[in-house]
């Protein structure tokens, strides 16, 4: 009798386990408000905004990646897959929200526009400087 209960509850145990193993969650990205950086610096902006994604390296294996439907572009070889040229007007309409994004699903990636554009004040100059310092970024991490 004893036996007989000794593999009915060791069964039991591998079950459980066994369960809560398959029941493992998917990681998942916290959402939050952007902290503040400086304008001035693209490499802050990347390093702050974009690199939980796309990684420090930009290669697209950032810590919050695996919890994303669709995995995050390696953006060191966006000039290579545009035929040698960085596609700056194309990155520039993809941080500002105006060009779809096939690859994103349901729009993972955060539209940076409005997010810049809040933490400007509403002051357009200071929205472009921030798009453009991080494109500037983006541009110098291209692979040769």
């Amino acid at each position: 009798m004893r036996f007989r209960a000794f593999y009915c509850l060791s069964a039991m145990m591998i079950a459980a386990t066994t369960l809560s193993v398959g029941q493992e969650t998917q990681p998942a990205v916290k959402h939050g408000p952007a902290a503040a950086t400086s304008p001035a610096s693209g490499k802050e902006m990347f390093m702050s905004y974009c690199a939980s994604c796309h990684g420090k390296d930009a290669k697209g294996d950032g810590p919050a990646a695996a919890a994303l439907k669709q995995a995050p572009a390696d953006l060191t070889s966006l000039a290579r897959q545009n035929g040698g040229k960085y596609p700056a007007d194309k990155v520039t309409s993809i941080l500002r929200g105006q060009a779809s994004l096939m690859a994103h699903g349901d729009q993972e990636m955060p539209v940076w526009g409005p997010v810049f554009w809040k933490m400007s004040q509403g002051h357009e100059e200071l929205v472009q400087m921030r798009i453009a310092n991080l494109n500037k970024y983006v541009e110098s991490l291209q692979q040769k």
